[in-house]
Parts: C-alpha cells; structure tokens; sequence
C-alpha cells in the first residue's frame, strides 16, 4: 500500500519517540536530560546494564553506543513489535489520533506531483532573490536597508521581490516550460475571472519563502510596499503543499537551535523572527498569518518543552496571548507548558533590538511569566473584590479554566498556584510603602493591584454604566452590520472599555475578522450564531437606524462618530469624578469644581450634538449651560460630601 505524501512525515511529528520507547525501557534519570528530550537507557536489543542506549526526542533517532542499532519510531515499533512496517505505521497512527488513509493506486502519481510543485516553488524563490537585485528592486532593497536587514540575512531566509504587472512571474515560469496546472496549483497564480490570462497572486511585494521542516519551499508570504494596499501581509493560499495551520515560519533552523540549547521563541511575523535569530536567537518561529493552532502549538512542543510567547506589547498583543492560554490549557501535559514574554509598550522585538541590542531582549526573555500567572491577571485585571460574591464569582471562573486541563497532576499544581495567588490577593502583606505590581502601561507584572477604589471600578459602578453598556452595543452592532467602514473607527473601538464582557468579546471578534471578505461569518464562527443575534435583539440596538438600515455607509460613520464621541466625553466625567472623590482632601473646593465644570461641559456637548435625534432630558443652570439631570443630581451628591471647614466656599446651586 502506498501512503499518500506528507502522511509520514505528520506522523513523525504527532509522535514523541520517547513515549514509543519508553514503554520497553527503564530511562536512567542520573544521565537522562527530559527538559531537553536527550533520553538514556540499557539497550533493549542486547543485554548489557549501563545506558548506552542514546533516544533524542527532538530529532526522532534512536542510537546504540553498544550494538549500533539505529532508527526512528517506526523502526522501533518494527523490531520490538514483531510487526510489518505498514503495521507499525497503522499503530502508531492509532495513538496519535490519525486515519489511515484508504488504498490510492495514483500514489505515486500525487508523490510526483508533490516534487514537480516543489520544484516550480523553487523556481518562483530563485526569481523573486532575481528581481530583489534588479533595477525593479530598488525600492525594496532601501525598505530592507532601513529596517537593518544585512546582505546575509536576505539570502540566507531567501528574501526576494515581486515586481508590479500581472504576469510576470507567470510569463517567467511558462517560458520555462512549466505547465499552467502546477503554477497555479502552486498558488503563485490566480485564474481571470474575465476568462483572460491568469494573473500573479504576489504583485509588487517583498517576498519571504515558507519553508517546511526539511526546507522545501511550499509558500510565501508576502509584504506590501504600496502603503494604501489592503493587505499589508498576503500569504499563498493553501495548496497541496501548504497548510498554514500546520506550518511554521522557520521551522527548520529553529529545530536545530532549540536542539543545541537555545529557548524557543514564537513571535508574532517574518521581519520579528528575522531580527531575533540576527540577534542571536536562532530558535524563533511564527504562525503564518493567524493565531497559534492546536497543530502548531504540538508542533512547538516536539521542538521544546516550554517555548516562550513572545508577543507584542499592545492590546492586540495581551489579547493574542490569553488566546493562546485558552487554546493550551486542555492539551498540557507533564512537562509541557509555555512562558509568556511581553515586549515593552508599543514595540516588537524588531524594534527592541533596533532601539536596544538583544540584551534588552534577553532581559524580557528571562522575566517570562508562567501561563498560571498570565490566566490569573486576566481574571482579576481591573476588578474589585469586596464583597463574598465577587469573590465567589471570581473562584467560580478560575474552578472552570482548570477544569479544563486534562492531565490530573497538573490540575493539581494549578490549583495549588492559584490558591497561592488568591491568598496574596486577598491576605495581601504590608511594607515596600504598600506599593504591589499591577498592569502598567501595557505590561503584565506578576502581582495584581488591590485597590478599594478605583477609576475602572468607579467606571464599572456608577451610574452610568447601563447607558455605557447601551452605547457599547449599538456602536457594535452598526459596525457589524456595515464592515467595510469598519478599518476608520478600528482605532476608536479597540480603545473601548467594555464594561459588559460580551461586548468585550464581540469587539475583539470585529477587531479580529475586520479585514476578512465576511467578518459576520467569521465572528459567528468564532462567538457563535447566538452571540450575534444576542447582539442584534437587544431593543436599543434593534430599533437604531443605523441597524435598521444596513449598507447606508454615511448613517453608519455618523452614528459610530456620535456615539464613540459621547463614550468618550462620559468616560473622561466619570474619570474626573472618580478622582476628584480621591482628591476632595488634598485640592482646594474651587479647583475641585472648576474641573469637574469641566468634565460635564465636554460630556454636554457630546450629547447636544445629536440631541434632535435623541431628545436628552436636560435641566438648565445658572450660567444657561445644559446638563443632563441625572448627572446634575450626581454632582449636587458629591459636593454635599466635600469639606468646607477649611475655608472653601459650597457652590452655588442653579
């Protein structure tokens, strides 16, 4: 029977060959380096009682110091089993949760297939390196100058050029004499919808070769140097050869330095991944366009133990690593886990190591976070516990995220680590001037804040909070319902607070799948078709017109610009209330009320500017400035609450 291509290949990569030999072996735990799969054992092939039996996990290989005996998982399975090797292949598909493909007599036929596309990608690399070094390149080549790219590092990731025109990669390949079929099964050329000639998928791009474990090329990922282009990052469809769930960028070189002792690092694009290894971190890779997958997160565990997340310090960046936690949590295992490194805010390790060196790197590197302590910020970030059922709420969440993890002893140890973590958060120690860590500036510290009162605690119990929630939805559900305005307000949305965490989610789903050719397809996909239609019912989002009437572009920006602009004026009023009931004591009366005048006139304002459409109920002051009575109500509270024994005057009412 022959095996369709890449189906052994998966395999090995499914299997630890440490587990396959360790159920026939006693490992010596003296010799023995498990963190770094470098495995000893007596020989099971012949007798003899020191460990010369040699099993490197990272590689695949066996090898016996004594007898020679030598081979891989299947091999192994063969001699110690007594089985055929197609037997040995059905066994160890069976553990790793694979299907043994049916009886394919045009096996062959695909496996020569595999090697022509190989080969045509191979071509398209060699032009690409050409054209990077021609006249049409020159743009390209000062863009790589400027981000400190060196003469070696472009040719030893083989970066090149795709110059503007339709077809010249495909003119180029047909005149060699490759067939139509292969490039674009390749994915190198799209078919015209006019019934014309194909034309080039990657136009006026610099071009970064994907390559597999075994350095085959199989897919490029390409950057725009048109700055208005849609996509700033275009990545080959995937193909025969190429399955980008699967893959990873600079897989093979990151292999082989993860098995010489470097930390494996994942970061999140080419040009990071890059930098780091000519920084010295040879060991880095990077999903290919998408969050980290179940596929590649094993395929980062059969390189290292515990590889490091290395992500951006930004919102997106904190929001792709707690998905990474959500993803990891089920699959731990003994040994296997992940560290998160978070760069400083605003920057990348490309712009560490340009603004620093790779010291400052290595620095972030060695402060890497457990994953326990990543799930415990993100549950308690910009909360207040004071009362038994926050508290209860807040075990009840973190019971159901260590539910999660299958392996029993690692359940344990994390809920011995978050008890731990609760008992500081709750019991918390006095000294170092009452100072404790927190989220500052887009960075995660190992200890929480604990405060009575906050400004993201006064945001979440004031008054205001239900009509926060109202316009949180409505700026959500007009987005939803009319994406392509989405990329202008993208800023503006991903700054939101959201107070209610399903809008939360919905905002960070939109973020996600703006750019995608059907976000709402994707987001339900995503959330689930009841999220949306959750979203959608409410009665104030149900009845807005932007919502009613989809597709009208112009009513849509209008209403996101009026409602983002009265998020904003309410949360700027809230703050200042928050604080001026921190400060009441330490600034004089007069101050205190000059501010919060204000906070209240930017908050009126906000409202006024659609107050035809809305019809606010206002009350009018002394000065004939409008203010909204609820808030007014507010304010006549608080400066009851100011002291005026030292000197300070009460307001006057109006």
């Amino acid at each position: 029977m022959s095996l369709p291509p890449g189906f052994l290949d998966e395999l090995r990569s499914r299997t630890s060959i440490t587990q396959v030999v360790g159920r026939k072996v006693m490992w010596d735990q003296r010799k023995s380096n498990q963190g770094k799969g470098d495995m000893w054992a007596p020989c099971p092939f012949h007798h003899e009682k020191t460990a010369s039996f040699h099993v490197d996990d990272r590689k695949g290989y066996y090898y016996c110091f004594g007898c020679h005996a030598k081979g891989d998982a299947l091999k192994f399975v063969t001699e110690t089993e007594n089985v055929s090797f197609m037997e040995a292949v059905e066994i160890l598909a069976e553990e790793a949760g694979m299907q043994m493909p049916k009886r394919d007599p045009q096996a062959q036929q695909k496996a020569d297939r595999r090697t022509l596309l190989a080969e045509v990608m191979e071509m398209a690399t060699q032009h690409f390196r050409l054209m990077l070094n021609a006249g049409a390149g020159s743009a390209a080549r000062a863009y790589l100058d400027g981000r400190g790219l060196s003469q070696d590092a472009r040719d030893r990731f083989g970066i090149g050029f795709a110059p503007e025109g339709w077809q010249g990669l495909w003119d180029h390949l047909t005149g060699k004499g490759v067939a139509p079929d292969l490039i674009l099964a390749a994915g190198l050329a799209k078919p015209s919808a006019k019934g014309g000639k194909p034309y080039d998928t990657f136009r006026n791009r610099i071009m970064f070769p994907i390559r597999d474990a075994r350095g085959k090329c199989i897919a490029f990922g390409g950057r725009a140097m048109d700055p208005n282009d849609n996509a700033k990052y275009l990545n080959s469809p995937e193909t025969e050869l190429f399955d980008k769930g699967r893959s990873l960028y600079n897989h093979g070189p990151a292999r082989e330095a993860a098995g010489k002792g470097q930390a494996l690092i994942v970061a999140e694009g080419y040009m990071d991944v890059i930098a780091l290894s000519e920084a010295g971190f040879g060991a880095s890779v990077a999903p290919l366009g998408t969050a980290v997958t179940e596929n590649q997160l094993q395929l980062l565990w059969r390189i290292s133990d515990e590889p490091i997340i290395a992500l951006d310090g930004d919102k997106a960046g904190l929001r792709a690593a707690m998905r990474v936690v959500d993803l990891a949590l089920p699959l731990l295992e003994a040994g296997k886990s992940l560290r998160f490194a978070i760069m400083p805010e605003g920057q990348d390790p490309d712009d560490l190591i340009r603004a620093k060196g790779s010291s400052a790197v290595q620095k972030v590197l060695d402060g890497a976070m457990p994953m326990v302590n990543l799930l415990w910020q993100r549950e308690i970030e910009g909360k207040i516990f004071d009362s038994p059922e926050r508290k209860a709420a807040l075990d009840k969440t973190l019971r159901a995220k260590i539910k999660l993890i299958q392996d029993p002893s690692i359940r344990s140890h994390y809920g011995d680590a978050i008890k731990e973590l609760r008992f500081q958060l709750f019991r918390p120690q006095r000294g170092a001037g009452g100072k404790r860590g927190g989220f500052q500036r887009g960075r995660w510290n190992v200890q929480p804040p604990v405060q009575a009162r906050t400004k993201v605690s006064m945001l979440a119990a004031s008054e205001g909070a239900v009509e926060q929630r109202v316009r949180e939805a409505v700026v959500l559900a007009v987005a939803l319902k009319t994406p392509e305005i989405l990329d202008d307000f993208e800023y503006e949305i991903e700054s939101m607070d959201c107070l209610d965490q399903d809008n939360a989610l919905m905002r960070d789903a939109l973020l996600r799948f703006a750019n995608s050719p059907d976000p709402r397809a994707n987001i339900e996909g995503y959330l689930g078709h009841e999220a949306v239609e959750n979203l959608l019912r409410q009665p104030h989002v149900a009845i807005t017109p932007a919502v009613l009437r989809a597709g009208d572009t112009a009513l849509a920006r209008k209403t996101l610009r009026e409602e983002l602009n009265k998020l904003k004026a309410e949360r700027g009023l809230r703050q200042e209330i928050a604080e001026a009931e921190e400060e009441a004591h330490s600034l004089n009366d007069e101050t205190v009320t000059w501010r919060l005048g204000q906070a209240a006139e930017d908050s009126n304002k906000a409202k006024l500017s659609s107050q035809d459409e809305e019809g606010g109920d206002f009350a009018v002051g002394s000065n004939g400035a409008p203010i909204d009575k609820e808030e007014r109500a507010a304010l006549d509270a608080l400066a009851e609450n100011i002291d005026f024994s030292r000197g300070g005057r009460p307001p006057r009412r109006g």
